[in-house]
């Protein structure tokens, strides 16, 4: 089967789609043909390790531990494992495989349940691929560390990308007010997805506005936290889930120490893989409440050149890698 594996740390430029051998999975696991995966920062981050804790964390100091990359993957379960109850040969499924012995830049994986849940049947491979890891990132950033209800005032900042994309379809539908920070072509985009308020910041600097949010969730933050914290009510929350390591590294050592008890907060989120999640994301999408934004969707062949756009920063929602099986429409 084809696959792209990397065999060291870099730029796309090291992307290799070679002849792997197809997984066999154990008694524990599901056999997926993989239709679509997409891309994540995530991605970006293991394949060139410029954050330094992708070393740090596992992901191997020298050169890459796992050599297939890909988180997100949607594709129809070919066989299963003795032990393996709750799925079937035949099933479309949809997950978040990051961390498993498999990556999803791949014709095929094989992966434990636990990642896995049958695909949203409105949408397509292609689609429901796009939906995983960002989406659970924004839910678990808007519930969890949010604690968001109706009625809050929550902003999104970088509200154009994958992640940002879901948390305003989210935000909306537990009865928050949006505002959505984007740039000047992303802000049609932003209210046609539900944003009730939208700011470009190329015209205009959230922080300075004297405008206080509930909740903001910061999946670009390049502001100081300091600046963030001006710009929440009395008991607001800052929840950074994406940004430059200088930003992850404040939130991290100075975010405890200044938030507030019983006041602002200011949290870094660590989105964890959820089966749970992934069936509620798949009722929310069914209701037509949210739907995921492709921006670009290429070949499986074409994947240094996906990645190459990932990490420019500019994608509108996500990037899609489509996998092309000998004989299959």
């Amino acid at each position: 089967m084809k696959a792209a594996i990397h065999h060291k740390y870099g730029s796309p430029d090291v992307i290799e789609l070679v002849d792997i051998d197809m997984p066999i999975p154990r008694d524990d696991e599901v056999l997926v043909k993989v239709h679509a995966a997409s891309i994540n920062a995530y991605d970006w981050h293991l394949l060139t390790a410029d954050i330094f804790l992708v070393r740090l964390m596992g992901g191997g100091m020298i050169k890459p531990k796992n050599t297939v990359i890909g988180a997100d993957i949607a594709g129809r379960v070919e066989a299963v494992g003795g032990n393996v109850k709750q799925f079937k040969p035949g099933d479309e499924v949809y997950g978040d495989i990051a961390g498993r012995r498999y990556g999803g830049f791949s014709e095929y994986v094989a992966v434990d349940e636990k990642p896995l849940a049958l695909k949203p049947i409105n949408l397509s491979f292609e689609q429901a691929a796009a939906v995983p890891m960002a989406a659970i990132t924004a839910l678990q950033g808007l519930r969890d560390e949010g604690q968001l209800h109706p009625g809050q005032k929550v902003l999104i900042n970088g509200a154009s990308g994958g992640v940002g994309t879901f948390a305003v379809q989210i935000a909306k539908v537990f009865g928050a007010e949006v505002t959505a920070v984007c740039s000047s072509r992303n802000l049609d985009q932003a209210r046609s997805i539900g944003a009730d308020h939208v700011i470009d910041y190329t015209q205009e600097d959230f922080t300075k506005s004297g405008q206080q949010y509930d909740l903001i969730l910061a999946v670009n933050g390049y502001h100081p936290i300091s600046a963030y914290k001006r710009c929440l009510t009395p008991q607001g929350i800052y929840v950074m889930a994406g940004g430059s390591v200088a930003q992850i590294f404040q939130v991290i050592l100075l975010g405890p120490r200044m938030s507030e008890k019983g006041g602002r907060k200011l949290v870094n989120l660590s989105a964890k893989q959820s089966q749970k999640d992934l069936v509620f994301l798949k009722e929310l999408i069914e209701a037509g409440e949210v739907k995921p934004v492709i921006d670009r969707c290429y070949t499986l062949k074409e994947i240094a050149e996906a990645m190459r756009y990932q990490g420019t920063g500019h994608a509108r929602g996500k990037v899609v890698i489509t996998m092309e099986h000998p004989g299959v429409a």
